[in-house]
């Protein structure tokens, strides 16, 4: 057993989702969204990097000692799965590890969590072709959500599909699918190149786990244009703000032909962010849902994307679903604190009144 295993099974007796451990700091572990130090002395670098070192492949070694940071996954088998990054910092060598469970959550799951998601995302699942894009910012449950919608399609569909992630992250077992999944520096060069292949492998569902550059986000409408289903993952924080962010990637004289093309592509975004709950232990997700109409793809062609949330406010009925609408629905639900409601919140004078205090401004 590797030295560094017991801090994982800290990890599981707290319910942490990360694990950090820092030269010249004690670990610490965040549950429940919140860093807690362990009852622990500040790690020595020489015997951190020897922990670290002892469970890393050691081509990854290499790119870290090379570039000052890395990412890969590591198993414990039977146990669970975790993203790594190593990382220097002042006092040395760092990382970081989530917890990525072994257990795929399902729709049924989230419904007995007392969190279901909201049903148009199994229409999102069974789509024949175009791209989907899951967002928020980091930690925000975007893996968590995506791998159920990835579940209902294998349960639901009879097609190929093909993940290519960095590392892997949730692995789903063939069911009436057929599930490969590719991990970047491992199986494949990069997110690109792994994308260019998909296009010969026979796919019916392309999992792109982070669109992160303009080489990437090209070749997911390509293949979504051309009569595949593509998922991918950004870090933007509303539906609108990943329409412009897919725009701005390209340069200005190509924008135009990349709104046309994403008008056509774009078959919905589901932007979120998670809460700590104040009923019980753990945390619930809110989700702004953009079901993409020809409207809204006008909207897009046209450059008025500034105009999508008042569409996401009228057609609800389609399956739209604005964030504030599902963040009120938490609160009024007593699942979160009013304070929290308040500082996620896109429309922050809806959530004024449940304030004990409330703030003298409302732009802040």
């Amino acid at each position: 057993m590797a030295k560094i295993d017991a801090f994982f099974n800290l990890m599981f007796e707290q319910k942490a989702s990360d694990l950090h451990l820092s030269s010249g700091n004690q670990p610490m572990l965040r549950i429940n969204g919140e860093l807690h130090r362990v009852d622990y002395p500040p790690l020595e670098n020489d015997n951190l990097k020897s922990m670290l070192y002892e469970i890393a492949p050691e081509y990854k070694i290499k790119v870290y000692e090379e570039t000052g940071d890395v990412d890969f996954g590591y198993e414990i088998p039977t146990v669970s799965r975790f993203r790594a990054n190593f990382f220097n910092q002042k006092n040395g060598i760092a990382a970081v590890f989530r917890q990525i469970p072994s257990k795929v959550l399902s729709f049924e799951d989230f419904e007995k969590f007392d969190a279901p998601l909201p049903p148009v995302l199994k229409k999102f699942a069974m789509l024949h072709k175009g791209l989907v894009v899951v967002t928020g910012p980091t930690g925000s449950g975007k893996s968590t959500t995506l791998a159920a919608i990835i579940d209902y399609a294998n349960k639901n569909r009879k097609d190929h599909i093909i993940t290519v992630e960095d590392p892997i992250e949730f692995v789903h077992e063939s069911k009436n699918c057929l599930v490969n999944h590719r991990e970047v520096g491992v199986h494949t060069r990069s997110f690109s190149s792994a994308l260019r292949g998909a296009l010969r492998e026979d796919p019916d569902i392309v999992l792109v786990g982070e669109m992160r550059d303009l080489e990437t986000i090209e070749l997911a409408l390509t293949a979504a244009s051309t009569g595949h289903l593509v998922f991918g993952t950004l870090h933007t924080q509303s539906a609108a703000k990943t329409v412009d962010r897919i725009i701005d990637v390209f340069p200005a004289d190509q924008q135009n032909k990349v709104r046309a093309t994403l008008s056509e592509a774009l078959r919905g975004v589901v932007a979120q962010n998670l809460f700590r709950r104040v009923d019980k232990k753990g945390r619930v997700a809110a989700l702004e849902i953009l079901v993409f109409t020809t409207a809204i793809a006008n909207l897009v062609r046209e450059g008025k994307t500034h105009q999508i949330p008042g569409m996401i406010q009228v057609g609800k009925k389609l399956g739209n679903q604005p964030l504030d609408d599902a963040i009120m629905d938490h609160l009024k639900m007593k699942r979160i604190s009013p304070e929290e409601a308040y500082d996620k919140a896109l429309d922050k004078k809806k959530f004024r009144s449940f304030l004990a205090t409330p703030p003298m401004d409302d732009e802040v």
